[in-house]
């Protein structure tokens, strides 16, 4: 018997590079993202066809994790890796995967783990809640493929729900589901429902042609300088200091913040204002989701896409050039790099109405300043969707 899982791409409009330090995050999954098909083998092989990259992968289930090879296999060598530490795995399968947008800043690497992950726990007979399966995949992220990051896009990929933006607590774990603009939810002949759920607008993709790897940007980096103003300021204020794994600003009160600031390095400095201001933005944009304010949800969007150029420090010419057409566009209520802002996309929340004219304008302006990327560049529209699941063939 042939399964089919379609694990989605993620888009995260508020809680822009704070996961990796407990902070507050939102996301959407949405309704582009990875097929993985596949057949359970009677012993612990594991075949893998891509139809997105070249080569076959195989290796043996029941064996250790060999070295990464830095090839695409190694996203299923890394689920296979995080579930041994805690199951026994004997049976493999035959499997072909195949991703539906361009790789940059939609997570498409959380995306293939979970499915993995997902697909090597069936084959075992392995249940797993969903947020089970998000600390597998991102153990499996963290340790085996070597990027440092939080719980946001493995969380966005296994947890989200049609219509509904998710709200996490990357300290406590904690999560809602929240539907827009305080829509009800009912239930009637035993069934759950939402009401009135058609959101008002729509996700726009603008993918800059430009791909990369996080593994190989400064992702790991600004990581690191965020432990490190973190660290200046626990010794600024002589605090104990912690291991450098276990220190995170989200432990830090930002009053400690306001008085070690001018002490630290400036770099420091800017990548703790980030997160203290990201922090207060998700807090303002969870509001304005419940209370159905778009235009304000959208301003604190672009806020957080300005903090993440200015304090953060990230977003190539490709992406900002992005970012500053679409804000200039009637019809985009906010929007801002997708992902860790190195290359790949940007996101947007537009009225379907100006759908046309904004990829027309937007594709026109970024064409005339990089030509180069006249065969790369791409448009895609698409809706927030539910999570990881198995489909019916």
């Amino acid at each position: 018997m042939q399964h089919h899982i379609f694990s989605p791409y993620r888009v995260c409009p508020l809680g822009a590079h704070v996961d990796h330090q407990h902070g507050l995050v939102t996301g959407f999954a949405i309704n582009k993202g990875v097929d993985l098909w596949f057949d359970i083998r009677e012993d612990g092989h594991v075949h893998l066809e891509s139809k997105t990259f070249e080569g076959l992968v195989d290796f043996e289930i029941n064996a250790p994790s060999q070295v990464r090879e830095r090839h695409w296999g190694d996203y299923a060598r890394g689920a296979k890796f995080a579930l041994r530490k805690r199951f026994e795995l004997k049976h493999g399968i035959n499997g072909v995967i195949q991703g539906s947008l361009p790789v940059g800043g939609l997570s498409s690497s959380a995306a293939v783990l979970i499915a993995y992950v997902m697909a090597f726990a069936k084959a075992n007979d392995i249940t797993l809640q969903p947020f089970e399966v998000v600390k597998i995949a991102s153990e499996a992220e963290r340790e085996y493929i070597g990027l440092n990051n939080g719980l946001l896009d493995q969380a966005c990929i296994a947890l989200g729900k049609k219509d509904q933006l998710l709200f996490l607590d990357c300290d406590s774990n904690e999560y809602r589901l929240i539907p827009f603009g305080g829509q009800q939810q009912s239930t009637e002949n035993s069934q759950l429902s939402i009401i009135n759920s058609q959101l008002p607008f729509e996700i726009g993709i603008f993918f800059s042609g430009l791909t990369r790897s996080l593994v190989n940007s400064d992702y790991n980096l600004r990581v690191y300088e965020c432990k490190t103003a973190a660290w200046n300021m626990l010794a600024y204020t002589e605090q104990p200091l912690k291991t450098f794994d276990k220190t995170f600003l989200r432990d830090i009160p930002k009053a400690t913040f306001e008085k070690t600031r001018i002490a630290m390095p400036a770099r420091f400095a800017r990548r703790a204002e980030h997160f203290y201001s990201e922090y207060r933005r998700v807090r303002q944009g969870v509001t304005a989701w419940e209370t159905g304010n778009l235009k304000l949800f959208g301003k604190l969007s672009f806020d957080s896409c300005e903090s993440s150029i200015h304090n953060y420090e990230c977003g190539s010419p490709e992406l900002i050039a992005i970012y500053e057409i679409m804000r200039s566009l009637p019809g985009v209520y906010g929007g801002r790099f997708s992902g860790a802002g190195f290359k790949g996309a940007c996101i947007a929340l537009v009225d379907p109405a100006h759908k046309e004219n904004i990829e027309k304008v937007l594709t026109e302006r970024y064409l005339e300043q990089f030509p180069e990327y006249e065969r790369t560049f791409q448009v895609f529209w698409v809706k927030p969707d539910d999570g990881a699941r198995f489909l019916d063939n």
